[in-house]
């Protein structure tokens, strides 16, 4: 039966009901499935709380943790219970001193009043929302695959008499399997934790199963921060799009314009590669400060330097970018990839594109973004989400790239990206007169003619300076370049 957008709960977990299609189909019973520590108690704490906000009965059972724990849990995100019902039901007081004296098995004495006890608090209660927690307590009552079976099959059955939207919690420490469980429920979300060799823990998950909703598939990052859980949905470029402009920006550099062939476009994605030192995130910056001068809202990500340096740096050359993060038309973010998964970079850049509606994107460097990735295969697909996304926003992109070596033809980036980006500039470094220089030259324009020549450039404290074509050297990007005769030139025109 297909719902309708009436029937969904919202989740309290924004990112959550952004991948769910809109939150959960109601009178329906779902699975969150994870190992301890996962982030399965706060997630299922957000979830009937707004039921509470919005004026339902909601009902936490818990059969693992004391209803002291959960306040616990409550307080450290700044959370008031007042309004949820919490039923504690330990299970060491499940038996009875009589149940001590009959021919059952124990665990089956244990499990009816268990079963019997959460139903009584269910209809002495009449709940909108209900969460169990945690299903492994009645796998262990259970014994047999079967039998757990068949218990999950009536709870379903008297929670759908109820009218109830359920959602159980299970920790995956029992032997049964969960997919005696899984068959029988409306929907599964999968929670991972995953520990990379440094940095903090990553958390994802994964809806496995929805009945009757069209979800958004594979994983997606979230973090556990106060507050609750914040779920970052995986990027989808076809599901963003305007109309971008055909028109160009300039750097306001003659000689940077001309080599791009008159600016870079609007929607393209920009490629800065060469050694470190080299100049390439003063050229960017540069297109960030004239796209502020502009009035245009800038949002820059350094992963490799901090702001006040960046701000140091730029205006002793002359490049007063200060003004404008103050007023607020740009802001410099730094990012620690150690501590930030790549979903959430994702949603910065998103946030600042749709919430803050900026124009020109600064990412500095790649290099920096790669060591956020827990998995380096991963890295060609999000960012080619990512820049698909930015395109059809109509937002000017800007990376930075740090090669590995200083002198010679023969250096190597982290990471080859390259024919993901529409324009490519590309910096060296190269020896004359005893003296180390810099060359500029643009390698890529996808939207149109470009100088195919290699210029000089230089910073001073009135900025950027950009010389004439080096037509009289050759081998300039090995790094020691030789003069060439004036017959040599004449051969190469």
């Amino acid at each position: 039966m297909q719902t309708t957008v009436n029937t969904l709960l919202k989740t309290g977990v924004e990112g959550l009901d952004s991948v769910l299609g809109g939150g959960f189909p109601t009178k329906r019973v779902y699975l969150l499935e994870g190992k301890p520590g996962c982030g399965k108690t706060t997630l299922a704490l957000q979830f009937l709380l707004e039921g509470v906000r919005q004026g339902e009965t909601c009902l936490y059972i818990t059969l693992s943790e004391s209803t002291e724990e959960l306040k616990a849990v409550s307080a450290s995100h700044g959370w008031d219970l007042t309004g949820l019902h919490l039923f504690d039901l330990p299970i060491e007081e499940q038996l009875s001193s009589d149940a001590q004296n009959t021919f059952f098995h124990p665990s089956e004495i244990e499990l009816g009043n268990t079963n019997q006890a959460i139903m009584n608090q269910i209809v002495k209660i009449k709940p909108s929302r209900v969460v169990i927690d945690s299903m492994t307590e009645l796998k262990l009552m259970s014994q047999s695959p079967i039998k757990f079976r068949r218990q999950v099959l009536a709870f379903k059955q008297f929670f759908n008499a109820q009218n109830i939207t359920v959602l159980l919690l299970d920790d995956k420490t029992a032997s049964i399997s969960d997919e005696e469980i899984q068959s029988i429920v409306h929907g599964v979300i999968k929670i991972e934790q995953l520990a990379p060799e440094y940095g903090s823990e990553r958390r994802r998950l994964m809806v496995t199963k929805l009945r009757g909703v069209s979800f958004r598939g594979g994983f997606h990052d979230f973090t556990i921060r106060k507050g609750g859980v914040h779920v970052f949905p995986r990027l989808i470029a076809a599901e963003h799009g305007v109309d971008p402009t055909s028109a160009v920006i300039s750097s306001g550099i003659e000689g940077i314009d001309q080599l791009i062939g008159g600016g870079v476009e609007r929607g393209s994605s920009t490629l800065v590669m060469g050694p470190a030192g080299s100049g390439k995130s003063t050229i960017v910056l540069q297109y960030a400060y004239q796209a502020a001068q502009r009035g245009e809202q800038v949002a820059v990500f350094t992963f490799d330097e901090g702001v006040r340096t960046i701000l140091a740096r730029t205006k002793s050359l002359g490049i007063n970018i200060e003004k404008y993060v103050e007023s607020g038309k740009m802001t410099i973010q730094q990012v620690d990839p150690a501590q930030l998964s790549p979903g959430e970079f994702v949603s910065l850049v998103r946030e600042a594109v749709d919430k803050n509606s900026a124009k020109v994107i600064v990412i500095d460097s790649l290099n920096g973004y790669l060591n956020a990735m827990p998995e380096e295969r991963f890295l060609i697909i999000q960012m080619h989400e990512l820049l698909s996304y930015l395109s059809q926003m109509g937002v000017a992109t800007f990376l930075v790239v740090v090669q590995h070596g200083i002198l010679g033809a023969q250096m190597e980036t982290s990471v080859d990206i390259s024919y993901l980006a529409d324009n490519v500039f590309l910096l060296r470094y190269f020896e004359n007169a005893g003296m180390v220089r810099q060359a500029l030259s643009v390698v890529k324009h996808r939207a149109g003619p470009h100088e195919r020549t290699i210029r000089e450039f230089s910073f001073s404290r009135n900025g950027i300076a950009i010389g004439q074509p080096l037509r009289e050297f050759q081998g300039i990007l090995s790094g020691a370049p030789r003069i060439i005769s004036n017959s040599e030139m004449n051969n190469t025109k």
